[in-house]
């Protein structure tokens, strides 16, 4: 079976006898080599079963095609953007802290996620200070200020993958 646009010789004999414009498809059957033009009576019933077959799997390709790009994390935006900027504070602040750029920075980790799993803001303040231990410029202020930033943020589950 091929499939024929609007500029092939059934198409216009077509679009000429419906008296419509614009783009058709028009689905035909193949030519066969050694038979005569005309075609059976039972082979139009067939040719429209394969053309709406055809349409079928067209169909579910695009959909495919479309389900592939679509983005499948699940976080908001105006939370990441929030978690950004106080990471990029935090970077700031630890340099600041330790003297240094970032790529000198000693290997400090900070969690934000585990921060937010802590009991209360005591629990919260110790892991910051067992994390700082080694800084020897005074943390308190870095701490104090980091835990009213985190106030009222939540914690970011890994986003869930949706079955296709």
């Amino acid at each position: 079976m091929s499939v024929a646009t609007g500029g092939s010789e059934a198409a216009a004999a077509a679009a000429a006898a419906g008296g419509g414009s614009g783009n058709r498809v028009f689905f035909q059957s193949p030519r066969s080599g050694g038979g005569s033009g005309g075609s059976s009576g039972g082979s139009s019933r067939e040719d429209s079963v394969s053309a709406a077959a055809v349409v079928q799997v067209q169909q579910q390709q695009q959909q495919r095609r479309h389900q592939q790009g679509k983005v499948t994390v699940k976080y908001d935006r105006k939370e990441l953007r929030k978690r950004l900027v106080l990471e990029e504070w935090i970077v700031e602040q630890l340099g600041q802290l330790y003297g240094c750029e970032e790529e000198e920075m000693p290997d400090v980790e900070i969690d934000i996620d585990d921060l937010l799993d802590a009991a209360n803001e005591e629990e919260r303040a110790l892991k910051l200070q067992e994390t700082l231990v080694d800084c020897y410029k005074p943390t308190e202020e870095f701490i104090k200020e980091l835990l009213t930033r985190i106030r009222g943020m939540r914690k970011l589950s890994p986003p869930q993958k949706k079955s296709i």
